[in-house]
């Protein structure tokens, strides 16, 4: 009763001082990267950019991957103008920054609703402090909600947007997918609407519009397929469920679930089924919400449905993160956005039958049950944010600041597992030797070339470096886990351990190693 009191409060608060929110949310992002400790998956982009020889390298690099080129482009953009991760910071703060601002100032909701989903998960943590182009998609779709009236006299700013959304992510070309499907089935179904578009739009404008969006889905989808060499979440050819399976089924269901409430399921049998029942739940009553505004009831089936679909094909190697459940949210979002620009329809209403008293009852139960869902992103939110606060999500940060203080960066260093080292490297700004490469190198990529070693070819590697020569003096060695090997002709001290560290795989140690 205390927080709801105090929601209320802060609300009026709001309501009557509307940009108050946009800056409070964005002190706080401003305080949340500054004490964000970055990893692997936000600094190897930055160093895929950094270090890529040249713009066709660095789309093949892009490549393995599995992201479109928007970011990537972003961060190659950013690094012109100055070579510290901490630019990037800034720009993905923009970014979140302008898409709550849009959301705030454009979106139907009341400013309770604002609140209560500005401060949470996904804004506030998920989407805010950890720098990924996964803050594109909701920036993007924000900005498509905020200018779908124009669509009654041209299509071409939705059709940049959806570009831009495309190319974002995986996931958020799915969503602009299932926009532009939308748009597309208004165009056809719609005769007043077309009519009107005709009538006020100029000659080309379809035209153009169609291929803005076919181009860029295409490209996306171009950048997005593996090369044939490429093992990442097992690759285009592997990985794929194609046989129906119940549990599957239900693991997918709860991927909904999980977006909405913040909880994956266990493997319970009991959990998966309830999880999913309420997930169908909240489905079936923001779909009778949504019955007498077909469009955007179309969007929000076909959204959750290819979303859902492609997490099932693929979720034996990949089930999904946070971060990419998070889109079957903005679905949502979008979806009850979007419903504000139509009149109501019976068609669908009489077509099913549905019955006043269900509609209404629906109507009620949607609205208790989108409340909850709201209150559990808050929480996710605030604890989200201040666990960030209090442990380093990676201990990168710290580890390169002893590296620095103690004038360890000129070492010839040797680190193990590359893809544990990015955020090391990027904040170093320099490169160094990864034994799976057998090479100097910055970024990973899951590709042909790249082997997986253990810690005895790791040292015996070093041996081989002191052997031919390539290193005459002591080698810093940096690991993300504790070394177990030995060899009789090395000389092996530990430094320093860095074990503070959200992320269990980024927790370095520090060996100073010299040939006996």
């Amino acid at each position: 009763m205390l927080v709801k009191k105090a929601i209320n409060r802060i609300s009026i608060l709001f309501a009557h001082s509307p940009w108050l929110i946009v800056i409070l949310f964005s002190l706080l992002g401003f305080i949340g990267i500054l004490n964000h400790s970055m990893w692997r998956d936000e600094l190897n982009p930055w160093l895929i950019a950094r270090d890529s020889e040249s713009l066709s390298n660095l789309v093949a690099n892009i490549k393995y991957e599995g992201h479109p080129v928007l970011w990537y482009f972003s961060l190659a953009f950013l690094i012109k103008i100055a070579d510290t991760p901490l630019v990037m910071q800034l720009f993905h703060l923009a970014i979140i920054i302008a898409g709550v601002t849009i959301f705030y100032v454009y979106s139907p909701f009341n400013y309770k609703q604002k609140l209560l989903f500005t401060f949470g998960y996904f804004p506030l943590y998920e989407y805010l402090i950890v720098s990924r182009n996964y803050a594109f998609s909701l920036l993007f779709v924000f900005a498509f909600c905020a200018a779908f009236p124009s669509r009654k006299t041209t299509y071409l700013y939705l059709a940049v947007l959806l570009g831009l959304l495309a190319n974002s992510s995986a996931y958020a070309l799915l969503i602009s997918f299932a926009l532009s499907l939308t748009l597309l089935a208004e165009f056809c179904f719609d005769n007043e609407h077309r009519k009107q578009y005709f009538k006020q739009s100029s000659k080309y404008d379809l035209l153009i519009s169609i291929g803005i969006i076919t181009i860029s889905c295409l490209l996306s989808a171009y950048i997005i397929i593996p090369p044939e060499d490429s093992y990442l979440h097992g690759g285009l050819n592997n990985g794929w469920t194609t046989q129906f399976d119940i549990r599957n089924l239900l693991k997918c269901i709860n991927r909904l679930f999980a977006s909405y409430f913040l909880i994956i399921p266990h493997r319970k049998w009991l959990d998966s089924i309830v999880c999913a029942s309420i997930a169908l739940f909240i489905f079936a009553l923001t779909s009778v919400k949504l019955s007498k505004k077909p469009f955007p009831l179309f969007f929000y089936i076909i959204g959750n449905g290819v979303i859902l679909t492609f997490i099932y094909l693929r979720q034996l190697q990949f089930p999904g993160s946070p971060r990419h459940l998070g889109h079957l949210y903005l679905v949502l979002i979008a979806a009850l956005w979007l419903e504000i620009y139509y009149q109501n329809s019976n068609y669908l209403f009489n077509k099913f039958s549905i019955q006043p008293k269900l509609f209404e009852l629906a109507q009620k139960w949607h609205y208790i049950a989108f409340t909850f869902i709201l209150y559990a992103q808050l929480l996710g939110g605030i604890y989200g944010f201040s666990k960030d606060l209090i442990i380093p999500f990676s201990a990168s940060r710290e580890t390169a600041h002893y590296i620095q203080k103690n004038q360890l960066n000129n070492e010839f260093i040797v680190a193990s597992r590359d893809a544990n080292m990015a955020a090391l490297s990027g904040y170093l700004n320099r490169k160094f030797y990864y034994p799976e490469l057998q090479k100097m190198g910055s970024f990973t990529l899951y590709k042909k070339g790249r082997q997986g070693v253990d810690q005895a070819e790791v040292l015996r590697q070093i041996h081989f470096l002191f052997e031919s020569q390539e290193v005459k003096n002591k080698i810093l060695l940096i690991l993300n886990k504790k070394l177990g090997s030995t060899r009789n002709d090395l000389n092996i001290v530990p430094i320093k351990d860095f074990n503070r560290a959200w992320v269990d795989s980024e927790r370095y140690h520090l060996y100073w190693v010299n040939k006996t």
